[in-house]
């Protein structure tokens, strides 16, 4: 007698149908959950997948902490947002580490050379750019505030970096002690306030919206670097100080002040913003004096 043949199997497309859906599911449901967590945690998120070899969080061993909206058991303590505050504050520094070593790679610029044309500095909000004025890379045309080719792509380099992360700006000009300058009656503290206010025409020029300059100020050589002769060219150089707070829409008109201190007499003269840009490429001449732009 023959054998009854065995029925035929299905197949299993419908298995590999099932899985696909399941995944599906999975993947909503993160999405879903991801959505639902506060600001903090979306910003994290966001961060992670634009740089997701730098982990925005060093107490995480995932993408999403702890959520910290939990009550806590311990009276007394409010350690829930002691953890918020403390995991923004990880998230900020590990955010402008990031801009810093960008920034370096666009640059073309080793951040571990000794005499580095550029260096920047992570502060406790925001960034400290320092640009040098060296032989070897000028910023600046000799003894002048204008810029160089080199200057110029700095210049434009920076101000796409303010404008995308919206800093605040201050900008500060400082030289080396013993500069020969061709005119008699204009002196290391004209030079430094001209070549602030250059780099602050630069910024406005390529992108950065006038209302994020808080200060442009020239010092001469009277802030010299630390542990480095007065008369050395890492004097030369121009630093901008990059703050994350956001401006309020309710801000005013700028202001431009001139301090003579020679005279050691300070005047203050109010001007529209209209006005700023038509004053400061001015160069002054005569007394020492700083240059400085204000928005209250």
């Amino acid at each position: 007698m023959a054998r009854k043949k065995k029925e035929a199997h299905h197949g299993g497309a419908w298995k590999v149908a099932y899985a696909d859906f399941v995944t599906a599911m999975m993947a909503l449901f993160m999405v879903l959950w991801i959505s639902s967590q506060d600001q903090k945690i979306l910003i994290a998120t966001s961060r992670y997948f634009q740089t997701p070899f730098n982990s925005p969080m060093n107490a995480s061993s995932g993408i999403l902490p702890f959520d910290t909206n939990k009550p806590s058991r311990h009276s007394g303590e409010d350690s829930g947002q002691d953890r918020t505050e403390s995991s923004s504050r990880e998230i900020d520094l590990q955010f402008l580490n990031s801009l810093a070593k960008d920034f370096f790679r666009l640059m073309h610029v080793d951040e571990d050379l000794a005499d580095k044309p550029i260096d920047i500095q992570v502060t406790s909000d925001g960034l400290r750019i320092t640009l040098y004025d060296r032989a070897r890379r000028p910023l600046f045309q000799e003894n002048t505030a204008e810029f160089t080719e080199w200057g110029h792509f700095v210049m434009q380099s920076l101000a796409w970096l303010i404008d995308r992360n919206q800093f605040r700006v201050v900008i500060e000009g400082h030289t080396r002690t013993g500069l020969k300058l061709p005119k008699p009656d204009y002196t290391s503290w004209e030079l430094s306030a001209d070549r602030a206010n250059a780099a602050r025409r630069a910024l406005t020029f390529y992108a950065v919206d006038n209302a994020l300059i808080e200060r442009v100020t020239g010092y001469a050589d009277t802030r010299p670097v630390p542990f480095q002769p007065p008369e050395s060219e890492a004097n030369q150089r121009v630093t901008l100080s990059l703050t994350m707070m956001r401006k309020t829409p309710h801000d005013k008109a700028g202001k431009i002040s001139a301090s003579s201190s020679a005279s050691g007499v300070t005047a203050g003269t109010a001007v529209s913003a209209a006005d700023v840009k038509a004053l400061m490429p001015a160069q002054t001449a005569g007394a020492d004096s700083s240059i400085s732009v204000e928005h209250p």
